[in-house]
């Protein structure tokens, strides 16, 4: 206990946070103006546990009543901890511990055609009748685009997809491939209203079932096609390339067989839309609570990481944007519709469960108001001269497809 107070009282400033630990005895940290929490700890071990390994001990905690809340919840406690983290710098610590980072990363990232399938099936799998408890009705479980920050969840999500359609600049007929299609919305929008074909791989076979049977009923046979497949096994030539929150889980090792295998799928005059989370710290390793329970195998890279792969192929970077603060609304959304939701989807599982996916959307959400998690949406060309040379033709796509929606 006593090398967690210290922690604390050098981490806690703005607010105040209340421990009460197994004995009853009462602890309190900061004491500005800001938020207040009181947690009480259940047994003698958890202290020690967060000291060690905080993220994977606060989330274990909190999943098996090991910490309890008197006052405030997990969403406040993320809260307090955040807002005294982000103007922390990073200790002497974080330079000696890089290169076993690195070696660990690798390690981690290790992420075969075999491995990749159950790492996307351990999340994606889940009922569908979960996903569709907290996202939006077109199942879009990506970072939505807020016009305003009053925009609904519905609306941000539709923005999102016309904002990424404009940026793929699509011409009728084309053929647009899509990497992680997901549930299918963003396949069946952009063949709706672009009038392209399109062509859809996910590893999840509940999403491959419900984005095949949307197809049937939206009458789009002839165009779209969704598939139960690896990106590494597609042949073929595409105009354009859409992948929307895949590449977080493609692992650092595949990252330059990921961009050569782009390459090759793209056609000369083509385009390509990566959306994907990034962080704007320096390269590090996948949180230990987010590896054990939510995406094994999954990481999420530095944009250097990604540029020097990017690189070392024939591909231009001719746009990056970075969209954090809309990420953070939506988790926002995704959070209090699950909260609404909470004893139906506790009625599916269990307690711990809503628990976890509790302490996964707070966090999440708290990461990317916080701590330096963005997203990146990065669009890539073979050749120079595709793309207008202002970016004046984003927004005159955007108000074609509004105008002709309306």
């Amino acid at each position: 206990m006593l090398i967690l107070k210290f922690i604390l009282r050098k981490l806690i400033k703005l607010g105040t946070l209340t421990l009460i630990d197994s004995y009853g005895k009462r602890h309190v940290f900061g004491g500005e103006e800001g938020l207040s929490v009181t947690i009480r700890f259940t047994d003698n071990l958890i202290s020690w546990k967060l000291v060690f390994s905080p993220s994977l001990a606060l989330g274990e905690g909190y999943m098996d009543g090991r910490i309890m809340f008197e006052n405030g919840t997990i969403f406040d406690l993320l809260s307090l901890f955040g807002t005294n983290l982000e103007n922390k710098n990073k200790s002497g610590m974080y330079e000696f511990l890089e290169p076993y980072r690195k070696l660990f990363r690798r390690f981690q990232q290790y992420n075969p055609i075999i491995t990749s399938h159950k790492n996307v099936s351990h999340h994606y799998d889940l009922s569908n009748e979960l996903y569709s408890m907290f996202l939006d009705k077109d199942l879009q479980y990506s970072c939505a685009y807020f016009n305003t920050p009053s925009s609904d969840l519905e609306s941000a999500q539709e923005q999102k997809k016309i904002h990424i359609a404009a940026k793929l600049n699509l011409k009728g007929s084309q053929h647009v491939l899509d990497i992680g299609s997901g549930w299918g919305g963003m396949g069946l929008f952009l063949a709706k209203n672009y009038e392209v074909n399109v062509t859809g791989v996910t590893l999840s076979l509940n999403q491959l079932r419900v984005s095949q049977q949307r197809v049937i009923e939206e009458h789009l046979s002839d165009r779209v096609t969704f598939k139960l497949q690896d990106y590494r096994k597609l042949t073929g030539t595409f105009d354009r390339i859409v992948s929307v929150g895949m590449f977080e889980h493609v692992g650092i090792n595949q990252y330059k067989i990921f961009f050569e295998k782009l390459e090759k799928l793209l056609s000369d005059d083509g385009v390509i839309l990566l959306h994907t989370i990034g962080r704007n710290t320096p390269p590090s390793v996948t949180d230990p609570w987010i590896r054990k329970y939510i995406f094994p195998g999954g990481y999420i890279p530095a944009l250097s990481e990604i540029s020097k792969n990017i690189e070392k192929t024939g591909f231009f970077i001719t746009d990056i944007e970075f969209l954090g603060p809309h990420y953070a609304n939506t988790l926002r959304h995704w959070r209090l519709r699950f909260k609404k939701n909470r004893e139906i989807i506790k009625s599916f599982y269990d307690e711990r469960f809503c628990k976890m996916w509790e302490f996964y959307l707070a966090a999440s959400e708290i990461a990317f108001r916080y701590l330096g998690m963005t997203v990146y949406q990065i669009q890539l060309t073979k050749q120079s001269g595709i793309i207008p040379i202002t970016r004046d033709y984003i927004e005159v796509s955007k108000n074609k497809i509004v105008t002709i929606k309306k």
